[in-house]
């Protein structure tokens, strides 16, 4: 772990919108004050940077260098840097800087700040371009940098970045992190897995609801889930009505919702962390006559990134990865374009990225 990084850094950018990455030289800023330069050993491959890479939402700019789940391991730090030393075990998920003084910010919750940059794609203050994990190291500010548990694996850790402080900010703010809950999540995917794994950590009643009985096992003999709900299945639906305090609805593609508002009790929450392509229909009158809601919410804020985190280190948390090399990325993001992936792909950077001539 010796290696000295300057500002001469590699990677896999898209070029444009066609979505295809390929070999990328760029620089990246020197080591500031309160910098924090790491080596990337490991980055996870989340859906938005797929959206991204292929401006799906309209503003990405090229040349993207994608990746918001990075793990690696500190090589230099700055004069003022107080929380970490070369050495540790660090990484960095949606975000690398905020405003640091308006509502959200002093309210912990950076990732809602108007100003907030993020990992891959935004203008930085010095009016470059930030880029992403998928590329051999980073630099960052100390204070957007999560500290990895020396138990947790690396490889398996990346997706907690993103994934795993996605399903655990709205478990935590609506106060479905306790005994006695009843939590029932849409969806076995990349966030859904982790869901279900954080919210039995918390003690809380999990039941998975999917469009078919495929993953049943998977659900309650791997994952732990106390019940599978197929929501195609009217009786099932219909045997669950009224049973459950919150949903995570993590799905990404066009889904009804009326029948997953029908399982919510009275006061009973709908959290949307899935991102549709499309506008979904909102039946009003379940929301009237049940006192209901449906709210969304995206990664956590620093402090509840690092709760998070922290919370799987003492549990052993990890996600469920399909490891791949970096000349794999793009066959990966075909496959993930198709939700063919058990549960997160991760690229073994530090091992399969390599610099061309």
């Amino acid at each position: 772990m010796g290696e000295v990084f300057k500002k001469e850094a590699y990677g896999l950018a898209v070029k444009d919108e066609s979505g295809v990455l390929s070999p990328f030289r760029f620089s990246r800023r020197e080591t500031g004050e309160k910098d924090v330069r790491f080596k990337v050993l490991f980055c996870g491959i989340c859906h938005t940077d797929l959206s991204m890479a292929k401006n799906e939402w309209g503003f990405t700019t090229y040349p993207l260098v994608p990746g918001h789940e990075i793990v690696g391991v500190v090589t230099e730090v700055g004069a003022k840097v107080t929380k970490f030393n070369a050495g540790d075990k660090v990484g960095v998920g949606y975000m690398v800087s905020s405003c640091r003084s308006c509502e959200t910010c002093t309210d912990d919750q950076e990732n809602y700040c108007p100003k907030m940059i993020i990992t891959s794609g935004a203008k930085y203050y010095d009016d470059t371009i930030t880029y992403g994990g998928y590329s051999d190291h980073m630099v960052c500010e100390e204070d957007y940098i999560i500290r990895i548990p020396e138990n947790l694996p690396l490889d398996v850790t990346a997706p907690l970045l993103c994934a795993g402080t996605t399903v655990y900010s709205p478990m935590k703010y609506h106060g479905l992190d306790r005994p006695g809950i009843h939590i029932g999540v849409v969806g076995l995917g990349g966030l859904g897995h982790v869901a279900v794994k954080f919210a039995k950590a918390m003690g809380t009643k999990v039941t998975v609801i999917s469009t078919s009985d495929r993953k049943r096992d998977e659900a309650i003999s791997r994952l732990g889930a106390d019940l599978f709900l197929v929501s195609r299945d009217p009786e099932q639906m219909k045997d669950a009505m009224g049973t459950m305090d919150g949903i995570i609805d993590t799905v990404s593609a066009t889904h009804p919702l009326l029948p997953l508002l029908d399982l919510l009790k009275y006061k009973g929450k709908l959290i949307m962390v899935g991102a549709p392509d499309k506008p979904l229909e909102l039946p009003v009158l379940p929301l009237i006559f049940g006192k209901k809601m449906v709210v969304g919410s995206m990664v956590g804020g620093i402090k509840e990134t690092q709760e998070m985190m922290d919370l799987a280190g003492k549990h052993n948390i990890t996600a469920d990865i399909e490891l791949i090399s970096a000349d794999y990325v793009n066959t990966a993001m075909e496959r993930l374009e198709k939700a063919d992936v058990r549960y997160r792909f991760v690229i073994d950077v530090a091992n399969t990225l390599k610099p061309t001539p």
